[in-house]
């Protein structure tokens, strides 16, 4: 017999069971940040470096409406003239679609940063709930460049983004964290490099998106991979990130300080999946585009319905948490009858999109993380179907020529 097997006898039958060798007792396995090479985290070298803020010219800071006010990392005002709700007031501080531009010949750039909190995800990378990235390239061309990389968990941390042997005059695009609060961030430079502002904008009125989970980058493994912050790349146009996860519920409070948004190029509403069902967007959008519309009469609105769920292509009643498809639809028959009833009236400004159209005919089902929220694939997918439409609206809605 095997020195490790033993005997079991259950009901009179004897059965060899065999056992596994004693293992002598060693340390817990090591993992691969710890056996890798390229995944260990070397301490950033701030030798050599000047830092500035982004806040602090020629670096141009966007995606933070209400700073020049406030003076906060924040997406909404710190006193509206109503309170938010739990869930808005605290997602406002996370930093989903802040950006830093800049142009420089520096070797190298390296963040200090300093979280407001950083509460790790089971379903998102750090690296995009918490994490900045960078982009470099004329606009338009813009490749990814950099992302930071940190203990998890970080309160604060300092790490380098980029890297050149061969320094010239390069533009950057700086992504804030995505499900994160930003306390404060300062870029580093070597000490000699210049520091120039960005190409302009193509147009400088904000795109203005409200929204969800999905819309604040939820779950992307990179801040610059959520939607609208690949829409912003592509248009060279700023875009306001409103997504809050799990608390886009189209209250009119919220539509107020949104209309306080000065001069917006357009509004995009994106908030079905958090809406409460058919019933409830039936109420909330009509107000809420009617706040909108009283603040900016001829601001185009796009008006999109949810992304398929990822497990709509099994019988729903497998799972009990999916969205069922006839309330999915009839939510999304509200939307665009308020659209066409709007138009009808004489509202020439507002559209619909089927956002069930978004994530493709083929490969929607391998677009998200857990069959609600995209990876980056998903936003890739997204961006690219929403593009062509928003592209239309705001050609017909060009800014007036300077006098």
């Amino acid at each position: 017999m095997h020195p490790f097997s033993r005997l079991l006898s259950v009901s009179g039958l004897f059965f060899l069971i065999a056992g596994s060798p004693a293992v002598p007792a060693a340390d817990s396995p090591k993992s691969a940040l710890e056996l890798d090479p390229n995944m260990t985290l070397a301490p950033a070298n701030e030798n050599g470096l000047r830092f500035v803020a982004p806040t602090t010219a020629p670096v141009r800071l966007t995606g933070f409406p209400f700073f020049e006010r406030d003076r906060v990392y924040r997406r909404m005002p710190l006193h509206p003239a109503e309170p938010f709700s739990p869930g808005v007031e605290n997602l406002s501080w996370n930093t989903a679609g802040g950006q830093a531009a800049f142009r420089t010949d520096s070797s190298r750039i390296v963040l200090k940063v300093k979280m407001r909190g950083n509460r790790l995800m089971y379903n998102m990378a750090q690296t995009g709930s918490a994490g900045f990235d960078l982009y470099a390239g004329e606009p338009g061309r813009q490749r990814f460049a950099g992302v930071t990389r940190f203990p998890a968990g970080a309160q604060e941390y300092t790490a380098r983004i980029f890297r050149t042997a061969r320094p010239k005059m390069r533009e950057f695009i700086l992504n804030f964290p995505l499900y994160a609060g930003v306390e404060s961030v300062w870029i580093g430079i070597d000490e000699k490099a210049s520091l120039e502002a960005p190409s302009p904008w193509t147009d400088a009125r904000p795109i203005v998106i409200y929204g969800t989970s999905i819309t604040q980058g939820g779950c992307a493994s990179r801040p610059g991979t959520a939607y609208p912050n690949i829409l912003s790349r592509e248009l060279n146009r700023p875009v306001i990130n409103l997504g809050f996860s799990g608390n886009g519920k189209g209250e009119a409070g919220v539509a107020e300080e949104i209309a306080q948004i000065a001069d917006p190029a357009m509004f995009i509403l994106d908030y079905e999946a958090n809406s409460g069902g058919t019933e409830k967007i039936a109420q909330t959008l009509p107000v809420f585009v009617e706040i909108l519309r009283k603040h900016h009469p001829v601001t185009p609105i796009l008006v999109i319905s949810r992304i398929r769920h990822g497990s709509e292509a099994l019988d729903y009643s497998r799972n009990e948490n999916a969205p069922r498809a006839e309330a999915k639809a009839s939510a999304a028959v509200v939307q665009r009858s308020l659209v066409e009833k709007r138009r009808a009236a004489g509202d020439e400004k507002i559209y619909f999109l089927d956002g069930g159209t978004l994530l493709g005919a083929d490969d929607w089902d391998e677009a998200t993380v857990d069959g609600s929220h995209p990876t980056d694939y998903g936003f890739i997918l997204m961006a690219r179907a929403i593009m062509p439409t928003v592209k239309k609206i705001l050609e017909g809605n060009a800014a007036p020529a300077a006098q």
